[in-house]
């Protein structure tokens, strides 16, 4: 691992994710109701509980505001969702001030256009492997894995192995 890509890790005290994706693979599925359903990535949600462990809190933020993504946040004990935010950016003076962290103690991992101003401005920023082509060239890392299939779970692992000498795995 890059040791420019170590070191921002190991400032990360607050983890931000996308939904549509990152934890999913961005597909949506309609009932003949209207219900929307999305498929989430179980290792993902293993993943959110690992950094809880670790005292690094998982916050999703997101332009949808839905349902399903707030159930989903719940069983996997995700600390906050701020769902409805179009301009993401806006977040980082919040998840400061709450967190008595700076910008550059924050990741993110996004991968569209509307993710782009938050992943130039906080610490850490990663994009799933099928990101778009603007993300892949802003984000600090790019995933082996595309979103949905583990991208915010490699990005917990990255996490961990760069401040293994104090964290858990279990």
């Amino acid at each position: 691992m890059e040791s420019k890509i170590i070191t921002k890790c190991k400032k990360i005290k607050v983890l931000l994710t996308d939904v549509d994706g990152v934890l999913t693979d961005g597909g949506m599925y309609y009932s003949s109701k209207g219900d929307v359903m999305k498929k989430f990535y179980a290792r993902d949600g293993m993943g959110v509980n690992i950094l809880r462990r670790n005292k690094i809190p998982t916050i999703i933020v997101t332009k949808e505001k839905t349902t399903i993504v707030r159930k989903w946040a719940t069983k996997m004990n995700v600390c906050l969702v701020l769902d409805g935010v179009t301009k993401k950016e806006a977040v980082i003076k919040d998840v400061c001030k709450k967190f008595k962290i700076n910008p550059d103690e924050i990741g993110f991992i996004g991968d569209d256009v509307n993710d782009l101003e938050i992943m130039k401005r906080i610490g850490f920023s990663a994009t799933p492997s099928d990101g778009i082509k603007e993300a892949l060239k802003v984000a600090d890392y790019r995933c082996n894995s595309k979103g949905g299939e583990g991208a915010f779970r490699e990005i917990v692992d990255l996490l961990i192995q760069a401040k293994l000498d104090t964290k858990k795995l279990f």
